[in-house]
């Protein structure tokens, strides 16, 4: 297998008729997915999502593809192309879009629905073109023909892009349910049908490639929520992803089969369950879904609330309850049920979270101790049938931690394809397919840019780094004044600190010396500020590592009087 290398250099120019393919999001990560295909000098963009931050990321509200590698070529662009409708494949286009507004956005029924909500947000009116399963559609050089494939959520879409340089399927997100809630299968014969065309490069979904076998149907969770509905005493309180309809009818069946009225809690639930049921994605059983504000009039015994938050974010519905911060309370007897997956690095939050609610009496049902959720994902039973139905020439493992891209790949050359034919890129890194075979052929700058607030891009690494030190090792700032003329302090040093555990007379030990060190410098001929400000900040770093053990954020200053 060819891997990436962290001097690979800028690419040279495209050759003639070849096809390039630049993943700016989702290899190495779970999120901001996003994939750039270029030819004949035009671009056609696969996805456009986001990456929700971890805890060492404190105070990012979103993570976002690089848009540099594009930005000064966003006439070229042809269409964006959406595979299905979670935030990590649509959430950034509101950003892509302020670069350009008018590139058509391409995808399904409620794909569209779900981005049209959230560019009205955004005051961004879009060109939408709807497509369905079988469609084949041209955007400039490059011919687009969609497939339907099953996903956590409805309308999920492949597609294959064909140019003169060769043909590219790529799956987006998919599993093989055999039993999907919705009747709409992942439609292999489509996929044998272009592997008999020809498929030269294969980008497929790696999230599960880890794990063997088959993943369990959708179908699957319905009596495991009737059995916890039954079992019910008070309030349910159930957590899932905003967009998955598919979760949420479920929900519906059991609560209608238990007598139970169902209230949406989060606005972005609100939204998406109310376009899926205005679309028919979602089947509302007669007199079941009720208004937030009228849950006070029923009782505990007959209430569902469905709510955000099942990643432990710390803003949505389910994180403000168990804070006891919300209009919804929590208490012993209620049941809450986490109806998602862990999405990789918020453990810690999700936990916290489910230790609240348990700390205020309710019962927790989660993925550990219920089959409460299923992945939306193929596991290694079914990306073996994959490529053995396509038998593509080159594969391309996309949507994955590396270990998930490598273990993908595994399975590609288990069936036959060389294995120097399988390319493990990670994001930036540009692929050109020439002749018939994929290479790596150098890599472009992909950065994370941060959402933080209303900024966007503006918050960098070392800025990152100094909100850790913040939080986790405090904060000190010194004050001396020194006699311009004479160099002698005139004034402190005085020392004020926050989020240090010792009270601040500690630091009477270390006035004396750090005033002497100013006075030595500044009688051996130091007279800048700045060199003074250095000499401070060494002395009470290098005293707070061996007294206090820390390495706190230091902020001298040193005024000439």
């Amino acid at each position: 297998m060819s891997h990436t290398h962290p001097d690979l250099a800028p690419p040279g120019p495209l050759a003639p008729g070849a096809l390039r393919v630049v993943a700016l999001g989702g290899l190495g990560e779970v999120g901001r997915n996003m994939a750039v295909l270029e030819y004949e000098g035009r671009l056609l963009i696969i996805d456009c999502g986001v990456l929700f931050p971890e805890d060492h990321q404190p105070g990012v509200d979103l993570i976002l593809p690089d848009f540099d590698y594009i930005a000064d070529r966003m006439g070229d662009v042809e269409a964006i192309v959406l595979t299905h409708g979670h935030e990590d494949h649509i959430g950034a286009v509101p950003y892509l879009l302020r670069l350009r507004q008018d590139i058509p956005l391409i995808g399904s029924q409620l794909t569209l629905a779900f981005i049209e909500a959230k560019l009205k947000e955004h005051r961004i009116t879009p060109r939408t073109r709807a497509v369905k399963e079988g469609q084949v559609e041209r955007f400039g050089p490059f011919e687009t023909e969609f497939v339907a494939v099953n996903h956590s959520i409805p309308d999920a879409l492949a597609v294959m892009v064909r140019t003169g340089a060769g043909n590219v399927l790529h799956t987006g997100d998919f599993k093989m349910d055999q039993l999907p809630l919705d009747g709409r299968i992942t439609d292999l014969r489509a996929f044998a049908r272009l592997g008999e065309e020809g498929v030269d490069l294969f980008m497929t979904d790696s999230t599960n490639a880890e794990v063997p076998g088959f993943t369990t149907a959708e179908a699957e969770i319905g009596p495991v929520l009737d059995s916890v509905f039954a079992d019910a005493t008070q309030k349910i309180v159930v957590a899932s992803f905003a967009s998955h309809v598919h979760r949420v009818q479920q929900v519906l069946d059991a609560a209608y089969a238990h007598r139970r009225k169902v209230a949406f809690v989060g606005r972005s639930m609100v939204r998406n369950m109310k376009i899926a049921a205005d679309l028919g994605y979602l089947h509302v059983p007669e007199d079941t879904v009720v208004d937030v504000k009228q849950v006070d009039d029923l009782r505990d015994d007959e209430l569902v609330l469905m709510a955000t938050g099942s990643q432990g974010e710390p803003m949505a519905a389910l994180s403000r309850i168990a804070n006891r911060d919300h209009r919804v309370s929590v208490g012993p007897g209620d049941t809450v049920i986490f109806a998602s997956s862990l999405i990789p690095g918020n453990e810690n939050s999700v936990y916290r979270v489910i230790n609240g609610l348990t700390r205020l009496g309710a019962k927790v049902v989660h993925q550990a101790n219920a089959r409460v959720h299923v992945s939306g994902h193929a596991s290694a039973g079914e990306l073996l049938y994959c490529y053995n139905i396509v038998k593509p020439r080159n594969v391309m493992p996309v949507h994955g931690e590396i270990r998930h891209l490598v273990a993908n790949g595994a399975l590609a050359v288990k069936t036959g394809v060389p294995a120097e034919r399988v390319v493990l890129a990670e994001d930036g890194v540009v692929v050109d397919l020439v002749d018939g075979r994929a290479r790596i052929v150098g890599a472009v700058p992909s950065r994370y840019v941060y959402v933080d607030g209303s900024s966007v891009g503006e918050i960098t690494e070392a800025e990152l780094k100094d909100r850790r030190i913040l939080g986790e090792e405090g904060f000190i700032s010194i004050f001396a004044a020194v006699d311009s003329a004479t160099g002698a302090v005139v004034a402190g040093p005085h020392i004020q600190a926050r989020g240090m555990a010792e009270d601040e007379s500690v630091f009477d030990g270390i006035l004396p010396k750090l005033a002497q060190e100013l006075t030595s410098a500044a009688q051996g001929g130091t007279s800048d500020t700045r060199q003074l400000q250095q000499v401070m900040r060494r002395v009470v770093g290098r005293w707070a590592s061996s007294r206090l053990r820390r390495r706190p954020m230091i902020i001298p200053v040193v005024v000439e009087a």
